[in-house]
């Protein structure tokens, strides 16, 4: 039994190593073809990202990065786990930011306490991501129209609406000194308290909490549930979770409500954290999350190292003009990297699709055996006693 068990979970885990692996392999031959030392390269990374000098900022930094990074995944993670593809992330939280941040600087609230203000925030941002997430949904459903198509051209929408809305004339306002155009300035009361971290000044987004009661929530509701159930059930065979009595339409539109609430978080860490402001640089997250969902094989934990992983890359890549080394090096290992996971994984789940045939075969073959020995000591009695 333990046998069977440790073939069923190397692979799964094999094949993301094996891809970073790959994509460091692949790295360094770039590197050499261009003259530079690959070992000297990595090894700069290794030492800007936990060096003593540089290395608790850099941490600092990583794990705020990662804490956005792992929201847009697991709001991907979701849909993949029921087969839709929500490529709309990017949509999603950059809408949910900025309605939730002029929400919050929104003088009416000034008497309302700083905690609540911060749930009030929160609350918008998830309902925001929903509803735009369930246009996708009711697409999908009731006109048949692919939830890839819908949120791609969503996004599109939702950049353009953004744009629209962050502007003097309506939800942005122009900074001092500055011709940058933002939301109003969030009340300090409204700014999430964050934590210290050890020989830096910097400091940790306190939103880094939501995000591990996020993942929390992610793994308790797929695997400790009923939905959970429905919904992994619905991903892996859809015609046989409908002949079980599974309601697709409402699996769809549930998933992609949820998928796209945690979407609407993606863009608080920095709002309340960092920013405590929405500026035009809010975007890019929500197809980063996409490749660590893949990265990290969509589950939680999966994702978390997959997180950090990506937010090492993002942090280290600045190092690397000091040593005039292309930071194009950054992105083809993540490229290859997430290529990589893509592949290994089909790999690793036809491997243990046939370990699982084989083992129901020599199941199935012992078993019929068993009984055709029962079979043959039955007929040999029956010989014996009518002999008698």
């Amino acid at each position: 039994m333990s046998r069977l068990d440790w073939r069923r979970w190397l692979p799964p885990i094999l094949a993301p190593v094996l891809a970073i692996l790959l994509a460091a392999a692949i790295s360094s031959l770039v590197l050499l073809s261009s003259g530079k030392d690959p070992g000297r390269a990595f090894a700069s990374m290794v030492e800007y990202a936990f060096g003593e000098r540089t290395g608790p900022a850099s941490m600092v930094d990583m794990l705020n990065r990662a804490t956005t990074f792992y929201l847009s995944a697991v709001a991907v993670a979701i849909g993949f786990r029921m087969g839709l593809f929500n490529i709309g992330v990017e949509g999603q939280f950059r809408l949910a930011t900025l309605l939730a941040g002029a929400f919050g600087a929104a003088a009416f609230l000034d008497p309302v306490p700083g905690p609540i203000r911060i749930f009030l925030i929160i609350v918008v941002a998830m309902v925001v991501g929903a509803a735009w997430a369930g246009i996708a949904a009711l697409l999908r459903v009731y006109r048949g129209v692919s939830e890839v198509i819908s949120t791609i051209m969503l996004n599109f929408v939702g950049g353009s609406i953004f744009a629209f809305l962050l502007t003097e004339d309506y939800l942005g306002v122009k900074q001092p000194g500055s011709e940058n155009v933002t939301t109003p300035i969030l009340p300090a009361n409204a700014w999430m308290p964050s934590f210290p971290f050890p020989n830096t000044n910097q400091r940790v987004f306190g939103f880094i909490v939501i995000a591990v009661l996020v993942g929390f929530g992610y793994w308790f509701l797929l695997g400790r549930t009923r939905f959970g159930f429905d919904l992994r059930a619905s991903g892996m065979n859809p015609t046989a979770a409908v002949a079980s009595g599974i309601d697709a339409k409402k699996m769809i539109i549930t998933t992609m409500l949820i998928s796209g609430a945690v979407a609407g978080l993606v863009g608080l860490p920095g709002l309340l954290g960092r920013d405590h402001a929405v500026t035009t640089s809010v975007a890019g997250l929500g197809f980063t999350g996409i490749a660590i969902a893949l990265l990290g094989r969509n589950h939680p934990v999966g994702i978390a190292f997959a997180a950090l992983l990506w937010a090492f890359l993002d942090r280290t890549r600045i190092i690397l003009d000091l040593e005039q080394i292309p930071q194009e090096t950054i992105v083809i290992m993540q490229s290859v990297t997430v290529l990589a996971v893509v592949v290994m994984g089909e790999l690793a789940a036809r491997f243990s699709r046939r370990q699982q045939q084989r083992s129901v075969g020599r199941a199935t073959g012992e078993a019929t055996v068993e009984r055709g020995s029962v079979a043959v000591a039955g007929a040999g009695v029956t010989s014996a006693r009518e002999g008698s």
